[in-house]
């Protein structure tokens, strides 16, 4: 007796379909499984056993073998679960087989019968959906996440008795998964942490931080502690547009990977905004392990990388940073298979300007000699620094002006002006083949970033004078022409290239 039924293994943030072959054949009791198992998923044979029995159906006494294919796609998790147990179900007559022949099935199972929601179910679907599979069954907590493929039906169970009802024609799909309801781009905006109109002074940072989301570019603060480094980091995500469908898209995908979507949620609403703590290993920064999962890095896709107390990570993990954000994907090699992330994000970071923090104070004196202001500083290595776009000193701010209650600009006005230099970068992907100035490269800068002769005299005299490299001369470049967009200029002018050469570390 012999069920075939399919399953999905997640491997980065794509999925592979599984075919799970399950034979009951006559012979001394016992349960085989092959196919690259995982101990998580060769530890499902106890579950799955239990499961069975406690659901109220019969374990047949015989020989069960269980063949994971293809073999050399590893298997990890307990998601295979649920076909497996309706795979014995299905080869001793209980699951009708024909029902179950272009089925994707995904479950983690309790002893009880119950089954529990799992990772990655929203790249299973896509993959579903990809292959021309009919139908995919999920968990009842993993719904939200498979309703947002269109065009795939789908439905949640919440326990074995339930799936093999659904699979036998008792129930049906909830729902009409062409009813999905449309993405909607336009909402309210709900800053996570507080409006930028509650900053005060600062209006070099605030300048700083319109220019970044502008146009997507990385930022440093330096400052003494309490000068609001880290106030004016946690309010970018208040002045960044929307998630695009095809971004929330990704950034969902990869919460979903690392097990991170609330029960029942959808679509992520909000950029993500990330913010580890100095003491993350470099694996758990860009992402890793035996079998890779995703990192702070990748989880924040589309949003923002904080990184507060910049010097304080450990050297190695941040130089491990330099490559993917130059090239917005992060690829991890294990000795099996390959894993690609992606990691297009926004870096922000904030700093000291020395250990005790008081360099350049204007009333407290600094503690630390030259010899511990230079090697604090150099924890943050050279190629690492000429990559980021800003640089800002964030001086101490007078009790005068923090006692100010004149009103201040809001993040939805700043966000306006965001939005409007985006669109003007959008206008000319037909051009450039991107949609924010961070990303330009190649011909594309040279065509859209060209500044005019007074903007040339100024950046080549800069160049020579500051010996700044063929990488820092092009993100001048860059942040130029997002001061251009802002302005509403459509060239880059001398005015644009002294703003921008004034952000150089």
């Amino acid at each position: 007796m012999l069920a075939s039924l399919l399953s999905a293994a997640v491997i980065g943030v794509d999925a592979t379909l599984v075919h799970v072959e399950v034979d009951v054949s006559s012979g001394l009791p016992g349960f085989t499984m092959v196919g690259l198992p995982d101990a998580s998923v060769r530890e499902s044979r106890d579950r799955v056993r239990t499961a069975i029995r406690n659901s109220g159906f019969d374990f047949p006494d015989q020989r069960v073998t269980v063949n994971l294919a293809p073999a050399d796609v590893p298997k990890v998790g307990a998601s295979f679960d649920v076909p497996i147990a309706l795979g014995v179900l299905a080869a001793i007559g209980v699951v009708g087989r024909r029902t179950i022949e272009d089925t994707v099935l995904l479950g983690e199972l309790s002893l009880d019968g119950s089954i529990q929601p799992v990772r990655g179910t929203l790249p299973v679907a896509v993959a579903t959906r990809r292959t021309g599979r009919a139908l995919l069954l999920v968990p009842a907590g993993n719904l939200g996440e498979a309703r947002i493929v269109r065009g795939l039906a789908s439905v949640a169970v919440n326990s074995l008795p339930a799936a093999v009802a659904a699979l036998n024609g008792v129930a049906t799909p909830a729902d009409d998964p062409l009813a999905f309801p449309a993405w909607q781009p336009d909402g309210p905006l709900v800053p996570a942490w507080g409006d930028l109109s509650d900053v005060r002074g600062q209006a070099i940072g605030k300048r700083a931080l319109e220019i970044a989301a502008a146009g997507e570019h990385s930022l440093l603060f330096v400052g003494p502690p309490g000068s609001g480094k880290t106030m004016l980091a946690r309010r970018l995500p208040g002045i960044l547009p929307l998630l695009t469908e095809d971004e929330a898209l990704e950034s969902t995908a990869v919460h979903s990977v690392a097990g991170l979507l609330p029960a029942g949620s959808g679509l992520l609403a909000a950029r993500p905004f990330r913010a580890p703590h100095h003491t993350i290993s470099g694996a758990a920064l860009v992402g890793g392990g035996r079998m890779p999962r995703p990192g702070e890095l990748s989880l924040a896709h589309n949003g923002v990388l904080f990184l507060d107390e910049m010097p304080e990570f450990d050297r190695r993990a941040l130089e491990v940073l330099r490559q993917p954000l130059e090239e917005g994907t992060i690829r991890i090699a294990r000795a099996a298979r390959t894993c690609e992330f992606p990691s297009k994000v926004m870096l922000v970071g904030a700093m000291n300007p020395c250990p005790c923090g008081m360099a350049g104070h204007p009333v407290r004196a600094c503690r630390c000699s030259p010899l511990q202001r230079e090697q604090y500083v150099g924890r943050i290595s050279g190629p690492l620094l000429d990559r980021i776009d800003l640089g800002v000193e964030v001086p101490w701010v007078p009790p005068d002006v923090l006692a100010d209650d004149a009103p201040q600009e809001t993040s939805a006005a700043v966000r306006k002006r965001v939005i409007g230099a985006r669109e003007r970068q959008a206008d000319r992907r037909d051009q450039t083949e991107v949609l924010v100035n961070a990303q330009l490269r190649g011909r594309a800068l040279r065509t859209v970033c060209a500044p005019d002769s007074e903007g040339r005299q100024l950046l080549n005299a800069a160049v020579r004078r500051l010996a700044l490299s063929a990488r820092a001369h092009d993100r001048i470049l860059r942040v130029a022409r997002t001061l251009a967009d802002l302005s509403g200029s459509p060239g880059v002018g001398g005015e644009h290239i002294a703003e921008a050469l004034q952000y150089r570390l």
